[in-house]
């Protein structure tokens, strides 16, 4: 008996190519963070959701959290939705900004402009006195 080659078999043909590579599925809760050199985007779908049921709120000034919360306690928010997000050390927590439009939260975390600092060697005085030592 003669087998097939798995090259001559039309796979394609047998399972679909949506269920062996399911590349278009994107998860609920799904967030697309992009990063640019003077601000952190993040983005999130969430359709169907009134702009006074989210909240985009910084825990401890170093956590990012995006969710959602009904407006009152009779009602339930329209989509479940919740995120955290660990921020970058060098950002303007007082500079982030949220906005919704078209079922898409935007929320824009600005980078700090305290950068590194540099010292020219030229203004290093020859005779430089320690005045502390590593431990």
């Amino acid at each position: 008996m003669e087998f097939p080659s798995p090259h001559s078999l039309p796979w394609q043909y047998l399972i679909p190519s949506h269920l062996l590579f399911p590349y278009n599925l994107i998860p609920e809760n799904y967030v697309h963070w992009t990063e640019t050199p003077v601000s952190h985007i993040f983005s999130a779908d969430i359709p169907g959701v009134r702009k006074e049921e989210l909240r985009v709120e910084v825990e401890d000034s170093r956590y990012l959290i995006i969710r959602t919360e009904a407006v009152d306690e009779s009602t339930e928010p329209a989509r479940k939705f919740e995120r955290k997000f660990r921020l970058p050390e060098r950002v303007d927590l007082d500079g982030i900004s949220a906005r919704y439009e078209d079922g898409v939260l935007t929320v824009t975390v600005p980078r700090s402009l305290r950068g590194s600092f540099y010292i020219d060697p030229a203004d290093v005085p020859e005779n430089l006195e320690v005045l502390a030592r590593a431990a």
